[in-house]
């Protein structure tokens, strides 16, 4: 499973009974943008909480950088991640949020993270508090890619952000696909 960036067989999980995920298989290239879309309850962002290990699946395994998902020791260090509904300490300034975020990680590119700001139109000074929900998604998809992950899982990134900002996300996610993360 090494060539995949992301491999998935037979991945499963119950909530007392019920599949929520049933016997998923697929792989993903590395520098591959890969859309996961279906209805509400398809299944997708328990997929995703799969992936990140904050779930047990009930059956079935998965990959990341052929790493197998519940390996912590192993896991790869470099996966961005943009939960659905983006919730940020209220108190703390998107520059706050963003240097406590990117410390979880240890790897930020601080220029890149800069000109994310400014592509995004985001004022970093301002209180968390104070942003709207569009302003709060473009804090959590700088923090995803600011460190320049290899895998970016995303749960529904562009939730909350006008059309000119939803196609600046579609150039960055097609500028990072090029130059190699997934």
């Amino acid at each position: 499973m090494t060539a995949a960036a992301l491999a998935i067989a037979d991945l499963t999980k119950h909530y007392d009974g019920q599949a929520a995920v049933k016997a998923l298989s697929f792989t993903i290239a590395p520098g591959e943008i890969f859309g996961f879309l279906g209805p509400n309850g398809a299944g997708k962002s328990t997929t995703i909480r799969l992936l990140l290990g904050l779930l047990r699946p009930t059956a079935g395994e998965a990959w990341l950088a052929g790493v197998p998902v519940g390996d912590v020791e192993r896991a790869p260090r470099s996966v961005g991640y943009v939960h659905g509904d983006v919730s940020l300490w209220r108190q703390l300034t998107g520059a706050e949020a963003l240097e406590l975020l990117g410390n979880l990680s240890g790897r930020v590119d601080r220029s890149f993270r800069d000109e994310l700001l400014q592509r995004f139109d985001l004022d970093p000074s301002r209180r968390v508090r104070s942003y709207s929900k569009g302003n709060r998604q473009k804090v959590a998809l700088v923090a995803a890619f600011m460190t320049r992950p290899d895998i970016l899982l995303l749960d529904e990134p562009t939730v909350g952000l006008d059309p000119l900002m939803e196609a600046e996300f579609q150039a960055l996610a097609r500028e990072a696909a090029a130059a190699g993360p997934t």
